[in-house]
């Protein structure tokens, strides 16, 4: 059954063709993701998915009956509402056969008491004695607690607000889901919990997401958004990687192959031309124009197109001292809450440190304890006198939001225009992409203005603070290749398992103001923390059904779609075709023929379409090389 079926769809924002003509289908129960560059017009298709945006051509429908939500934009609640009071409103309906239930109770009335009865049939039909026991198992996954729960909804911060505002739509009782960066705010907790939540719905999911473990460990299938027209791959993000690297090869290939041929046949015109003039034959003249139109009637295969990767790199300066950093028993407390409970750990040089840990336990505190933006309450922190520490926070903000990115690394260094155009062009500001005021850039361009600025300086200690936030994915690529080459000290706070997992050797987790520091990879930690989950879900539940862990690892498997291999048919074939190419050229370059016009355009022509039907073999046997 198709839940979801978009045709030849046009999107315009004033001459902006952000959505080119598109066609897809989404059926029930597939679980779908949608890639593409930050305004690639992933959330535009969204909106018009959801009925929020109108679109100029085409046709979207969604099938009868199928009850569709969002995750998109925060909606603006009433300023009284509490935590709770939100997470109720998933249950609307429920909420208002209980409130009319309880304003007949007590009245025997027959009429009255009929009443009631179908109030409360309507009541249990609709789960309204589960509705409790719902929303607590919601909120222990996605870390709301009691005290969360009665604080007003407007006092919460962005991320808490996003945390909610998901919850709320897990609650619902619908059909197809549409989130937009579900996991944006999450704690690695909660992120875990997600995705066994979403794994377990038996409805449809159609997920935009930068975050590539969460593609890897919940989408089975890609649709990805590239110039306004779609790509698509059946299978995971793992898979999407691999398979668009295949395309890329294969379309080069045939690129290439296509460009040869177009110049063998302007080469044979050419010389079509000359013989023409040399003997005035309007004949030949006629026979070289044939080609040339047979070259322009030609379906051009594109030039494969990739992604250019940041150039510049931070400079490479190591400390001459083995300890960049000593904490020594330090405490920090805010308003009674003990974020830091007597910390004693050391920094060492060349570590990369990641520091993770529930939303708001602390990890930020620590770093600005680091940096000296905050003092401890108790204890102190050591700094190394040979550390240049580079600090890049979660929430990017300039001296000044008047100045254009061109100005803003004029300002920071003294620099020739030229020379910083072509610094910025390094990360992808250029042409008019300099003269945006910073402060109009968006999340993504803030992070590779001030990652620029970073590597401007000869630093040995870089310090992160969820680097990857609000990126997309070939931007989180961009700066995993520059902190690849970093040859200094990192420590860096990320909720993001791909980064986690390719850069840390220690992980510091911190919860209830103490640090538990485990040496190895991100990979290794999740596999500790799985082993101590289920001994404690064996001990709790007496050897019952284990729960899954709730930090999950990255799930680097993908599934490959099952192809029909027919290999030696087509090597044969292959061979066969290649071989007889070959005897026409050696035909076509013996002295006779070059003389014989005639015969000369007959095996141009029977050269082509071999060469034409070796290339649609190629083409099946580089596909069906992917199973082998």
């Amino acid at each position: 059954m198709v839940d979801i079926s978009v045709h030849e769809l046009n999107k315009y924002y004033g001459a902006n063709h952000v959505i080119k003509g598109i066609d897809f289908e989404i059926y029930s129960g597939e679980k779908v993701g949608l890639l593409g560059k930050n305004g690639s017009g992933k959330t535009t298709l969204f909106k018009i998915l959801s009925g929020i945006e109108s679109y100029e051509s085409g046709a979207v429908s969604k099938a009868n009956g199928r009850k569709i939500e969002m995750l998109d934009q925060i909606p603006v609640f009433d300023e009284k509402y509490t935590v709770e009071d939100i997470l109720y409103l998933s249950f609307k309906e429920i909420l208002n056969i209980y409130n009319e239930m309880k304003k007949i109770e007590g009245d025997d009335t027959p009429s009255i008491l009929a009443k009631y009865g179908r109030l409360m049939e309507d009541y249990e039909r609709l789960g309204g004695y589960e509705t409790e026991v719902k929303i607590d198992k919601i909120c222990s996954g996605m870390n709301i607690d009691e005290t969360m729960r009665k604080i007003l909804f407007s006092s919460l911060s962005g991320g808490e607000k996003t945390r909610v505002n998901l919850a709320r739509i897990l609650l619902r009782d619908c059909d197809i889901l549409l989130l937009d960066e579900p996991t944006n705010h999450l704690d690695l907790q909660s992120l875990g919990w997600v995705e066994k939540f979403l794994n377990e719905f038996s409805g449809t999911i159609f997920v935009i997401s930068h975050d590539r473990a969460f593609l890897d460990n919940v989408i089975d299938r890609i649709i990805e958004i590239d110039d306004g027209k779609l790509n698509f791959y059946e299978g995971n993000y793992s898979y999407y990687v691999e398979e668009k690297e295949r395309r890329f090869l294969s379309q080069t290939e045939l690129y290439e192959q296509q460009q040869k041929k177009i110049r063998q046949l302007e080469t044979a015109a050419k010389r079509l031309h000359e013989w023409a003039k040399q003997s005035d034959n309007a004949k030949l003249h006629r026979r070289a124009f044939a080609i040339e139109k047979r070259i322009e009637k030609m379906d051009k295969i594109e030039k494969p197109r990739t992604g250019q990767k940041i150039a510049e790199g931070f400079g490479d300066s190591g400390f001459s001292g083995k300890e960049i950093i000593l904490l020594n028993s330090v405490y920090k407390a805010y308003g009674g809450n003990n974020l830091l409970n007597g910390i004693n750990l050391k920094i060492y040089r060349n570590d990369r440190i990641a520091l993770i840990g529930a939303n708001g336990c602390g990890k930020t505190t620590l770093v600005k304890l680091i940096i000296n933006e905050e003092i401890c309450d108790s204890g102190d922190v050591k700094v190394g006198n040979s550390a240049r520490t580079a600090y890049m926070p979660q929430i990017i903000e300039f001296e000044n939001n008047e100045l254009t990115v061109l100005e803003t690394l004029r300002h920071f260094m003294e620099l020739s225009e030229e020379r910083a155009r072509n610094i910025l062009a390094g990360f992808h500001f250029k042409a008019k992409d300099v003269f945006k005021k910073v402060g109009s850039l968006s999340g993504g361009e803030k992070s590779r203005l001030k990652l620029c600025l970073l590597m401007q300086n000869n630093i040995n200690f870089l310090i992160l603070d969820e680097p990857t936030n609000h990126l997309d994915i070939e931007s989180r690529e961009w700066i995993e290749d520059a902190v690849y080459d970093f040859n200094g000290t990192i420590l860096f706070i990320s909720h993001d398992r791909y980064f986690l997992s390719k850069f840390a050797d220690r992980i510091w987790d911190l919860k209830n103001g103490e640090i538990t520091e485990y040496i190895g990879g991100f990979e290794e930690y999740a596999e500790k923390i799985s082993k101590t989950t289920d001994k404690q879900n064996t001990n709790d539940n007496n050897n019952a059904n284990k729960q899954k862990p709730l930090v999950m690892p990255v799930n680097l498997s993908f599934k490959q779609p099952k192809k029909i291999k027919r290999f030696e048919e087509l090597e044969k074939l292959i061979a066969e075709t290649e071989e007889e190419i070959k005897n026409i050229n050696i035909e076509m370059e013996s002295s006779e023929i070059e003389r014989d016009h005639k015969k000369l355009n007959f095996l141009y022509e029977d050269k082509q379409n071999l060469e034409n039907t070796l290339n649609f073999m190629y083409d099946e046997w580089l596909n069906l090389s992917q199973d082998k």
